[in-house]
């Protein structure tokens, strides 16, 4: 770790890396990928990735073997009559 980012592409902020979880989408559904080396802007939150991790974080996402854990993730429609 320890790499240097330039500042945040969006709001200019400063970028600092930091290890995150990456929710990534495939064909067949959503995969976590945990632990992920990040740089992260401390103002907006936007994350920015190396080739290299973003090559691994692909490769995770769409590997065959089993997985170690599977989490249930709630899914609601969105409507616009709905007042919370």
């Amino acid at each position: 770790m320890g790499r240097k980012y330039a500042d945040c592409s969006f709001c200019g902020g400063s970028v600092e890396e930091r290890i995150v979880d990456v929710d990534y989408r495939t064909k067949t559904g959503l995969v976590i990928v945990k632990n992920v080396p990040a740089g992260v802007c401390g103002q907006c939150g936007e994350q920015y990735y190396t080739a290299e991790v973003a090559k691994t974080i692909e490769k995770l996402a769409e590997a065959k073997t089993p997985v170690p854990e599977t989490v249930t993730v709630p899914v609601r429609q969105f409507s616009e009559g709905i007042v919370l």
